[in-house]
């Protein structure tokens, strides 16, 4: 049994990881800046404070984890309003990660396992899936506080010796998504005509729960050390197959009309979601072999059983 602090813990993945650690018999300390509801066998831990400051001076008595899952952040958003968003990114993601690297050290925390993203790389994997040794080429603030990210850890990890795990998840989804993944589904159960028939490019996505054991592994595995994975559920969809599967888990024939990508991106263009229409037009596949290879993990649910699980969420949700 491993003492695992997991940060951003009442967030999406961060319940789900806290709950999978517990079940598994780990002590788990959750740390948050806002009350939520309890889960059963964490402990949780309150600190306000924006961007970890002062996170060393309120570190709790007599604890020191074996590791820190770090899963809190400003996360990518559309339409930003901070008035310099790669300032606000990089006060968060940047400089409250180093922040936090350095007082687990200091509290004699072993192993620090980062949660970045596929965007710290790229956006699009122009036709070969993207291994975790690609050039790095963040297109958005948020890709690039997280490369920055990354590249500080790395630097850290040489001056002190803490091990240092990066995890680049591509979208996850899972009960509980919002942003564009929940929109789609939104779409797809009102019967609105989408037109991504002939959106054929592939994505790699990551159900939730395969993402928490993925984490779970990166934290108490030795052979993680020091190391970066890419963490995918296997066999990417198409955008279409993906709308298609959803549909038919909500009963609800996805109604996809076919339009050519070439007019669909110049749409996007002329109405300015050309962002939008570029993720769901281009491919972004992950080549996630390494975490196979180098800690025998594999996704324990495929992706339609966890677009299933999400669907069933949905409609509860939505009864």
């Amino acid at each position: 049994m491993s003492q695992i602090l997991v940060t951003g813990a009442n967030g999406f993945v961060g319940a789900s990881l806290c709950r999978l650690l517990a079940n598994n018999g780990h002590d788990v300390i959750a740390l948050q800046r806002r009350e939520s509801e309890p889960v059963e066998d964490v402990t949780p831990w309150l600190h306000a404070q924006p961007d970890f400051a002062g996170i060393d001076a309120s570190w709790p008595s007599g604890r020191r984890p074996d590791c820190v899952v770090h899963l809190a952040a400003r996360v990518h958003v559309m339409n930003d309003e901070a008035p310099d968003p790669l300032a606000a990114f990089r006060a968060t993601n940047v400089d409250g990660t180093l922040r936090l690297a350095r007082a687990a050290h200091d509290h004699g925390v072993a192993r620090f396992v980062y949660v970045s993203s596929v965007k710290a790389v790229a956006e699009s994997d122009h036709g070969v899936p993207l291994a975790e040794d690609a050039p790095a080429r963040p297109e958005d603030p948020y890709g690039v506080s997280k490369h920055e990210a990354e590249e500080a850890l790395w630097a850290f990890q040489r001056e002190t010796g803490m091990e240092i795990v990066i995890v680049r998840p591509p979208l996850v989804y899972g009960p509980g998504v919002g942003a564009n993944f929940l929109r789609m589904m939104q779409a797809v159960a009102k019967g609105l005509p989408l037109p991504l028939g002939a959106a054929h490019a592939r994505r790699s996505l990551v159900y939730v729960e395969n993402l928490a054991h993925a984490l779970m592994r990166c934290a108490t595995d030795v052979r993680a050390a020091n190391t970066c994975f890419h963490v995918a559920d296997d066999d990417p969809p198409d955008v279409a197959q993906l709308l298609r599967a959803l549909g038919r888990h909500l009963g609800r024939p996805a109604r996809l009309v076919s339009i050519p990508m070439g007019l669909l991106r110049a749409v996007g263009v002329l109405t300015g979601r050309q962002s939008v229409v570029d993720r769901l037009t281009s491919g972004l596949q992950l080549d996630a072999s390494r975490i196979q290879r180098t800690l025998d993990w594999r996704p324990p649910c495929t992706t339609d059983e966890g677009l299933e699980a999400t669907v069933r969420w949905f409609r509860s949700a939505n009864r």
